[in-house]
């Protein structure tokens, strides 16, 4: 007497396929992660680094900025960010350094910094 064997799956080859899921499952998952993390960093270095331009090009509009170091808290995308700024006289008597240094007010660390120079403005 031959048994014709039921078409289907054993529970050892359910519990194979279930373990190679959930480890594919893990990887996307970690992948994901990783990616909205980098993109957290990216988009904090950028406007950073806007905040520093628009800055530098405040300072470039007045008409003669105060030497020394200053620091303030600017709003912008519902976080407040500091930027520190240290205008200095450049070995070239004509112009100014300006150095600016922007990062979020609850950290540390910056995440983007700048230097250039302007023209002193005589008066």
């Amino acid at each position: 007497m031959v048994k014709a064997r039921m078409g289907g799956f054993t529970l050892l080859e359910i519990m194979v396929a279930l373990a190679v899921f959930s480890t594919l499952a893990a990887a996307v998952l970690s992948a994901s992660q990783y990616v909205v993390k980098q993109t957290g960093a990216i988009e904090e270095r950028l406007f950073a680094a806007w905040l520093a331009d628009n800055h530098l090009n405040e300072l470039r509009l007045q008409p003669a900025p105060t030497l020394g170091q200053q620091q303030r808290v600017v709003h912008m995308d519902r976080r407040d960010w500091l930027l520190r700024q240290h205008i200095s006289v450049s070995p070239d008597p004509r112009l100014l350094t300006v150095e600016i240094e922007v990062g979020l007010s609850a950290r540390e660390h910056s995440l983007h910094r700048t230097r250039s120079w302007m023209p002193v403005h005589h008066e």
